[in-house]
């Protein structure tokens, strides 16, 4: 298998996904641009060296990233050479695993994606399977244990200088804050085989929930069981929890887990409204949660803020950009009346931006003659002493900047392009609108 890993088509490969990537450099300082070099020079050695099993991956980087609930999460970053040779094993590795993975395990596999994880999630609610297990792992990649992991590996790969790639890259300290730090748990979040080697260690989980006959949707360490009724879902929980706690040696976090209903419910960014049409009981339409919606507005707001230092085109191509993104990941909700909601407070947020670039009072007046606002008038507004956020949602900049103007110079409403990539959803699912309350 260490042949198959090693091959030059297999490297190639592998190179040029790390490439696309666009990661940060490891504790060596190498970027990506300069790994073709690199591996240019240095291929044969560190194939000898993996073949005489010398080859020894350098520490991994530790980087705190802030997460939506004010705490940190820490990723561990590999260097690109260890990142090119981790790709190469997983493409080689991964369709061993593949062909056993279960039909309702949907993250980081090929052909398997977001979408189908919440559709299959709000079949089972239409179902009447509405007493929902949701289970939280207590920092999943961090707590994987080690021996369990390569065990699980051992039965699929057979080759004892690809485990013992493997297993070095697994003990690999990481480097947090100048200091190294022994490893003898976890997956590192950032290395290309992680999502792997969680689907390796959960598909035991899988294969449990199959073997009781439950109804189940897993996306990586998101995993929630749907159920008829409370007394089942108990039952269930428990089980569960005990398998998870004995088998797997995965804590899990109490607070966070419990029995939800829909209404409580919310899985990758979707919550769950009922719907108000008469006939529809028990029925259920997809809504974007509250958190959801905040890190939109959080990044938009960030793009549009009026001292970020970039021109009109520049803000123009990053807002088009963070609006596609998000549109594409939620086009399967109840989204429209919101979005012209958020259509209307980017508007005025560009009308601010231009109202700030502007800047002295003598080229706000010739620029506002220009938009056809008389010259009184003008002059008027030019020596305001309103603040740019009033003057923006003011009717004089409305009707000046108008959003022609704004679509002349790219703009594009987030409205316009959702009905584009999902003409399917442009009529609303009901007749009666639905609560956005989750």
């Amino acid at each position: 298998m260490i042949e198959r890993v090693l091959h030059r088509g297999n490297m190639l490969k592998a190179y040029t996904h790390v490439l696309a990537n666009k990661g940060s450099a490891g504790v060596d300082g190498m970027s990506v641009k300069e790994l073709a070099a690199h591996l240019k020079q240095n291929r044969d050695a560190i194939a000898t060296d993996i073949c005489n099993g010398r080859y020894f991956p350098q520490p991994i980087l530790g980087v705190a990233i802030p997460k939506s609930n004010g705490k940190n999460r820490l990723l561990g970053i590999p260097t690109v050479t260890d990142r090119t040779l981790q790709q190469a094993v997983s493409q080689v590795i991964a369709p061993l695993f593949e062909l056993e993975f279960k039909e309702h395990s949907y993250g980081f596999r090929p052909n398997r994606n977001a979408h189908q994880a919440v559709q299959q999630a709000h079949k089972y609610i239409h179902e009447g399977y509405q007493y929902m297990v949701d289970i939280d792992l207590q920092n999943f990649f961090d707590e994987v244990d080690h021996c369990i992991l390569l065990q699980l590996l051992y039965r699929k790969v057979k080759c004892p200088l690809t485990l013992r790639l493997i297993r070095k890259w697994l003990r690999a300290p990481i480097l947090i804050n100048g200091r190294l730090v022994k490893r003898r748990k976890g997956v590192p979040q950032g290395s290309p085989l992680s999502p792997l080697l969680s689907n390796i260690m959960l598909h035991e989980l899988d294969k449990e929930l199959e073997k009781q006959e439950l109804r189940y949707v897993r996306y990586a360490d998101d995993f929630s069981i749907y159920t008829k009724s409370e007394a089942t879902a108990r039952k269930v929980g428990n089980t569960v929890f005990l398998f998870l706690r004995d088998r797997l040696k995965l804590p899990i976090n109490r607070e966070k887990s419990g029995i939800r209903r829909p209404v409580d419910f919310q899985i990758l960014g979707h919550g769950f409204v009922p719907t108000y049409k008469k006939g529809d009981k028990g029925k259920y339409q997809l809504v974007v949660t509250k958190k959801g919606w905040d890190r939109l507005k959080q990044k938009l707001k960030s793009i549009t803020r009026k001292t970020t230092p970039c021109s009109f085109d520049e803000r123009i191509q990053e807002l088009k950009e963070a609006q596609r993104g998000w549109i594409h990941y939620f086009r399967l909700a109840s989204i429209q009346g919101k979005l012209k909601e958020v259509d209307s407070w980017i508007r005025n947020r560009l009308r601010h931006c231009i109202w700030h670039d502007w800047k002295r009072p003598e080229r706000k007046r010739k620029n506002l003659i220009r938009l056809g606002v008389p010259k009184g008038q003008a002059y008027a507004w030019s020596r305001t002493r309103k603040g740019g956020w009033a003057v923006a949602q003011s009717p004089m900049l409305i009707t000046t900047v108008t959003v022609k103007r704004l679509v002349r110079r790219g703009y594009e409403s987030m409205l316009d392009y959702y009905r584009k990539v999902a003409p399917q959803l442009n009529e609303p699912l009901y007749t009666r609108p639905v609560r956005t309350v989750v």
